[in-house]
């Protein structure tokens, strides 16, 4: 029984170190981090500002929101309250009856602010006013009329990028759990299924892969992250999908493939991670996007097909079931490629015994009347 717990505490370690291994998760996020950057090269996100803001969390963005307006209303209300010291309006500087102020009822810090903020924000509540004694007091006026309005051209550019980023349209875009091989119109294929949740369409989509993996060459050299170019295909090409429904994607395992000297017994034994890139147009919007998933070797399934998920409804409609998207049916599938094409030789299955689980041992006896001959 302790055995047993060990080896699923092992197989539990290992699957989790895999996925913490991989490149691309599942949800299309690239797991990497860099290092030793120079100091220098921290200025160009600096230079690109309008991209660092974009791509920034939406917690800083909102701390940005509230800090530049409050801010830039408290720094020129400190402004107004040096113009109004300069002139003599404070309460304090005790000014004569007959005296003009530069703005009304401006006679501390709390009411050059509110006057800043309502200035800015073009409330204008009436109670104070800008009067033409003072010269500052009119050039003041229009450098903050000019630079609240650049700060909420600025802003409101940010959050509505932010909003229209084109990765959100690629949330409504899925991929099925697990790839799966199986025959395929006379080919050994491998399959993928991908799914558009909406009913707006995705112009131009182009669906392909990269298989990355550790090689090493001839010179000796190790390449930790090798990628290899995949091809898919569906019935109706490669190029151009008609992506109103979902997709069944194939990749051909032939002699030009790397799954090709994959076996079933094999297969979860190798060092890849297959990563699938969908390139597209959002209808809606016109803003191109790209979804990422990946498939590890534990989760490419040998000789399992996925089930159907069209149908048509007696009003002849057609209907899409998508809580069979990722389920797959054991099929009949050939051992490797080369049982599949039928070549002698390299049939690349491993010498390891497996158990039968469905096996009884039984002692058989002799009976005492045997036959002799």
């Amino acid at each position: 029984m302790f055995g047993f717990l060990n080896k699923r505490i092992e197989e539990c370690l290992a699957e989790r170190k895999s996925r913490r291994t991989r490149l691309v998760t599942k949800d299309g996020r690239c797991n990497i981090e860099y290092g030793n950057i120079k100091y220098s090269t921290h200025f160009a996100f600096l230079a690109d500002f309008w991209t660092t803001f974009v791509e920034i969390r939406w917690r800083f963005v909102l701390l940005l929101f509230i800090a530049s307006f409050t801010l830039s209303w408290f720094i020129f209300g400190l402004l107004w309250y040096w113009i109004a010291r300069s002139n003599g309006d404070l309460t304090w500087q005790d000014p004569p009856s007959d005296h003009t102020p530069c703005v009304d009822n401006v006679v501390g810090l709390t009411t050059a602010f509110l006057y800043s903020l309502e200035t800015q924000t073009t409330i204008g509540y009436g109670g104070r006013a800008l009067t033409p004694v003072c010269p500052g007091a009119v050039a003041l006026l229009v450098i903050q009329s000019l630079l609240g309005a650049i700060i909420n051209c600025f802003m409101c550019g940010v959050i509505l990028s932010k909003i229209s980023l084109p990765k959100k349209r690629a949330k409504t875009i899925t991929f099925s759990d697990m790839a799966v091989i199986s025959p395929k119109n006379g080919s050994l294929c491998l399959s993928i299924r991908v799914g558009n949740l909406r009913k707006t369409l995705m112009i131009g989509s182009q669906i392909y892969g990269k298989l990355l993996r550790t090689t090493n060459t001839p010179d000796g050299e190790t390449i930790i992250m090798d990628q290899v170019n995949i091809d898919f295909v569906v019935d109706a090409g490669k190029d151009n999908l008609f992506f109103i429904c979902p997709l069944t994607l194939y990749h051909v395992i032939d002699k030009n493939s790397p799954f090709f000297e994959m076996a079933v017994d094999t297969l979860h034994k190798q060092d890849f991670e297959l990563v699938v890139f969908l390139d597209g147009t959002a209808e809606s919007t016109s803003s191109s996007c790209q979804v990422r998933t990946s498939f590890i070797p534990q989760e490419v399934m040998w000789g399992y097909n996925f089930l159907p998920i069209i149908s048509r409804s007696k009003e002849g409609k057609y209907r899409v079931d998508f809580s069979n998207f990722s389920k797959v049916v054991p099929v009949a599938t050939a051992h490797c490629a080369y049982c599949f094409h039928n070549i002698k030789g390299h049939h690349l299955h491993s010498r390891e015994g497996h158990d039968n689980e469905g096996f009884e041992v039984i002692d058989i006896h002799d009976p005492p009347n045997v036959t002799k001959m």
